[in-house]
């Protein structure tokens, strides 16, 4: 299961995620989303866990703990909408 992870402090790194979320369980990956012009992190990033159990536990466990003193925002993932990139 893909689950998002919201309001990350801007320190957040991959390691800090993936131990924070080992804690349920398996994890297959972490990753902060950076912006690719600055470099920095914007503040969301992503947890693949493999089992759904134990992500489910992870979504409970972790949404609203706090991370980096701020509290989190944990949801299952939302499929990707298709990106219309037409341009003229």
């Amino acid at each position: 299961m893909n689950i998002f992870v919201g309001n990350l402090s801007f320190s957040t790194t991959n390691e800090d995620l993936q131990t924070a979320f080992a804690a349920f369980g398996a994890v297959e990956s972490a990753q902060v989303i950076m912006d690719r012009q600055t470099g920095r992190s914007r503040g969301f990033g992503f947890v693949e866990m493999p089992d759904d159990g134990e992500a489910q536990a992870a979504i409970s466990g972790m949404n609203g703990t706090e991370l980096g003193e701020r509290p989190l925002t944990v949801n299952e993932a939302k499929p990707r909408a298709p990106r219309n990139d037409r341009r003229w």
